[in-house]
C-alpha cells in the first residue's frame, strides 16, 4: 500500500486513469433524469463511449508526443460531456426558480450532487489536457510555460527535476477548486488556467449555493 501512495515519478502519464474517471462521469450523466438530459441519452452516451475508446487507439504510446488526433478525440469529448453537463444544471435552476414546476425536492438534489460530481470531473480531465499543452507534452517543456504550479515544483523539501504530474493531481486540483472555489495548493499560472478554474468555481457555486440549498428548503 505504501508504494501505491508514494508520490513517485512517472515516465509517462497513463491514458486509463483519464478513461476511468470519464467512464464514470459517463455513468452520472447516464443516471440523470429523463427531464435533464440534452437530446436522446443514449445516443449521446453511445457517442461518448466511442470517444472515450478510441482514446487508447489516438493516444501514441512513447511518453513525449505531439498528436492532433488525440487532440481533437478528447476536445469532442469533454465539449460534449460539458454541454450534457450544463444543460442539466441550467434545467434544475429552471425548475427551482419558478414556481409551480417543483416536485420532487430529493430528485433535485440527487441530481444537483450529480452534476457537481460530474463537473469535478470534467474540468480535472480540462486541466489534465491542458497544462503545458497536455500529457504528451508537460516532459519536454520548461516548468514556467506549464499552466499550474504544483507544490512539488515550488517548495524545495519536494522538488524534483524528475517528477510530473498525472492526471490524479488534476483531479485533486479540479476536486479542491469546485470545493473552495478557489485554488488552493497548485496555483494557475496562465489566463486560461485561470479562466478555466473561474468557470468551474461558478458552476460548482450554482450546483451547491442556488441548486443544493433550494432543494433542502423544499424538503424542510
Amino acid at each position: 500500500m505504501k508504494t501505491l501512495l508514494r508520490n513517485r515519478h512517472h515516465d509517462s502519464d497513463p491514458v486509463w486513469h483519464a478513461q476511468l474517471a470519464m467512464l464514470a462521469a459517463i455513468g452520472l450523466q447516464l443516471s440523470l433524469p429523463d427531464r435533464f438530459v440534452l437530446g436522446s441519452r443514449y445516443f449521446i452516451v453511445a457517442i461518448e463511449l466511442l470517444l472515450l475508446a478510441a482514446l487508447s487507439f489516438t493516444t501514441p504510446k512513447e511518453p513525449i508526443f505531439r498528436s492532433l488526433g488525440r487532440r481533437i478525440n478528447v476536445v469532442l469529448l469533454l465539449v460534449l460531456a460539458s454541454l450534457v453537463n450544463c444543460y442539466g444544471l441550467v434545467r434544475v435552476a429552471q425548475q427551482l426558480l419558478e414556481s409551480g414546476h417543483i416536485s420532487n425536492g430529493k430528485e433535485l438534489i440527487i441530481t444537483a450532487v450529480n452534476i457537481y460530481l460530474t463537473n469535478i470531473i470534467i474540468f480535472g480531465l480540462m486541466y489534465w489536457e491542458m497544462d503545458g499543452g497536455g500529457p504528451g507534452q508537460r516532459a519536454k517543456i520548461a516548468k514556467h510555460e506549464h499552466d499550474f504550479l504544483f507544490p512539488q515544483d515550488a517548495d524545495e523539501a519536494y522538488k524534483s527535476p524528475h517528477w510530473l504530474p498525472t492526471f490524479v493531481d488534476y483531479l485533486y486540483v479540479s476536486a479542491t477548486n469546485g470545493m473552495a472555489f478557489s485554488p488552493t495548493d497548485t496555483m494557475p499560472l496562465s489566463r486560461r488556467a485561470k479562466m478555466l478554474m473561474l468557470a468551474q468555481a461558478t458552476i460548482s457555486l450554482i450546483a451547491v449555493a442556488l441548486v443544493a440549498a433550494r432543494a433542502v428548503n423544499i424538503l424542510s
